[in-house]
């Protein structure tokens, strides 16, 4: 069976200009793509009202859907919605009682008069049908195109702009989309990695991705928080039978990648750890310099962090280091401030502080600085624990947003291993 394929359409001068970041595209995409709907296109498309009619009418001569977002607004600037009465060959504009319910609870309930530009937005082409937008004034309009004018029968859904909105709608729209097309099953299983970089994961597993069937697909979705994820795609069965084989490919997949691999769904690094001490009784404290408390707010963002996570010391001074954390003065004047004996020392201190049964700590350069000891870009991990205290050198060359969130992770992964290798 053709697998149906769809483009995803944002509209607005705002886009193009780089004003605003587009994100509608990537969640439609990703919601498309659990239901077997391929995405072959984005495309940004400015405030004319040409330019629209003429892109959307090309995406829907080469795709069975597109789904376009923004352009549905109450100002004179919002001109998607005349563009599309035109390509559909509408004749006129009828009101949908439903929507202006909506309007009218909306702006009342935050005090707004009820314009006629707001009562104008429940004004739809004829030629559409809709789907109501329960959480913003613009509706959501479907238009059906039969084989004739495209050569194969397609969608056009034309969304609201405002993220929170498509976001919300967006089940909806997958919900006609499988009443209205026969689309082809699609399982998908994921795998978290992070220690390897994209190229050497690859080289790693070559053997294992080569031998894959032509039914399977693998795709390499690098994050510097999170590692690389691996999704695996199986096409064409049914959902047993394709979430057996997905769970047979990854079994072979576990012993070649060893620690490497953290989770075996989609989950992040600190909600590892959560589930690593969740309900043990042991717990967990940090000392921070150059990660300035991008650790803690990455431990606390896992809901019931606080069974386990004590406390956090940015140490950002040598100062704090010695008299919060007890590194001693000699240690600092004989190693380095960035090196593994202050990393070793402020991550006992810590541990010693809060009573935490585990703790990590981070001192390095995250930007242009560097001293002859340690170039730019270095961070020393120290990790202390029952086992022992450790600590672990990384080196980034990204700018200082970049490296500080991969010195995160870094150490994030490294408790993380600590925390495994130990309690066997």
């Amino acid at each position: 069976m053709k697998m149906t394929t769809a483009s995803i359409c944002t509209i607005g001068d705002e886009i193009l200009i780089g004003q605003i970041i587009d994100t509608n595209s990537s969640f439609i995409s990703r919601a498309l793509g659990e239901i077997g709907v391929k995405t072959t296109r984005m495309l940004s498309i400015g405030d004319s009202r040409r330019e629209i009619i003429s892109n959307l009418r090309k995406e829907l001569k080469t795709n069975q859907i597109v789904v376009c977002t923004g352009g549905l607004g109450p100002t004179k600037d919002d001109i998607t919605k005349d563009a599309l009465a035109a390509l559909s060959g509408s004749s006129g504009y009828v009101k949908n009682e439903e929507q202006q319910k909506v309007i009218h609870r909306i702006l009342s309930s935050r005090g707004l008069d009820v314009l006629d530009s707001n009562l104008q937005q429940a004004m739809v082409p004829d030629s559409c049908e809709v789907i109501v937008n329960r959480l913003g004034t613009a509706p959501i309009m479907v238009f059906r195109f039969g084989r004739e004018r495209f050569g194969h029968e397609a969608v056009l859904y034309a969304m609201p702009g405002v993220p929170y909105e498509t976001e919300a709608a967006v089940g909806d729209v997958v919900k006609d989309i499988k009443s209205h097309f026969k689309l082809e099953d699609i399982y998908h299983k994921t795998v978290m990695t992070y220690g390897l970089a994209e190229s050497a994961l690859a080289k790693l597993i070559s053997d294992w991705e080569n031998a894959l069937p032509d039914y399977m697909h693998l795709a390499y979705l690098p994050n510097p928080l999170t590692g690389v994820r691996l999704r695996l795609s199986v096409y064409g069965g049914n959902a047993s039978e394709m979430a057996a084989q997905a769970e047979s490919q990854i079994e072979a997949l576990k012993p070649i990648l060893g620690n490497i691999m953290y989770a075996e769904s989609d989950d992040t690094l600190e909600g590892t750890i959560g589930r690593l001490l969740r309900g043990t009784g042991k717990s967990l404290s940090c000392a921070e310099s150059c990660t300035g408390g991008e650790i803690a707010h990455l431990i606390t963002t896992v809901p019931g962090s606080s069974e386990y996570f004590l406390g956090s010391v940015t140490s950002y001074s040598p100062e704090v280091k010695k008299s919060v954390l007890g590194v001693k003065a000699t240690t600092i004047e004989y190693n380095g401030i960035v090196s593994s004996a202050v990393a070793e020392a402020m991550a006992d201190g810590v541990r010693k502080l809060t009573g935490s049964t585990y703790s990590v700590a981070t001192t390095g350069w995250a930007d242009s600085y560097g001293d002859e000891h340690e170039p730019a870009g270095t961070v020393w991990v120290g990790i202390s624990g029952p086992a022992g205290t450790k600590s672990v050198r990384f080196n980034y060359k990204s700018d200082r947003k970049r490296n500080i969130e991969r010195f995160a992770a870094s150490a994030i992964n490294s408790l993380r291993l600590y925390i495994v290798e130990n309690d066997k």
